[in-house]
């Protein structure tokens, strides 16, 4: 009997465990936390370059409606993906501050970056094939030097028996 009784205290205090807990909903503001790291992942499309937390609602109109419709979903509760979710369905991946790290977004951040290593290594292959060129003509640039010489010998000699016969 005493089982029954406690099965039953257990069961209505579970069912009405509301009562017991009073849970308060948190109330956003503009200031919160929260509020900045929702707000600060959408580009304002005024055309500032700016966040929404960002720009000055003194200055925007369509910041100012931004911020309180933002305000509104997360009193009701929406978390921020789900608030993401929802303005990329209206507007596209556009008004995000920073693209999404899958699909083609992904491929337009690292590609840039694979092009510039690729580019860097061929030149880097380029300059030591040249440079592997130039030590080896390196001896035919001494006999060439030496032909140089004998040449500039030749045409001194030259310059000074012409010397010796006018002065």
């Amino acid at each position: 009997m005493k089982k029954k009784i406690i099965f039953r205290l257990l069961l209505a205090a579970f069912i009405f465990q509301v009562s017991f807990f009073h849970v308060e909903a948190k109330e956003f503001d503009y200031k919160s936390a929260e509020f900045k790291a929702v707000a600060s992942q959408f580009a304002c499309t005024c055309g500032c370059g700016q966040d929404h937390f960002e720009c000055d609602s003194n200055t925007c109109s369509l910041t100012k409606d931004f911020k309180k419709d933002l305000v509104d979903m997360m009193n009701k509760g929406w978390d921020k993906d789900k608030i993401r979710k929802y303005y990329v369905n209206i507007y596209g991946e556009e008004i995000l501050t920073s693209p999404e790290k899958s699909g083609f977004s992904l491929t337009a951040w690292i590609l840039p970056f694979a092009v510039l290593a690729v580019a860097a290594a061929g030149i880097y292959f380029v300059i030591r094939k040249w440079v592997k060129r130039k030590r080896t003509d390196e001896p035919a640039a001494e006999h060439q030097n030496s032909e140089d010489e004998v040449e500039d010998e030749i045409l001194s000699s030259i310059i000074d028996e012409e010397r010796k016969k006018y002065l």
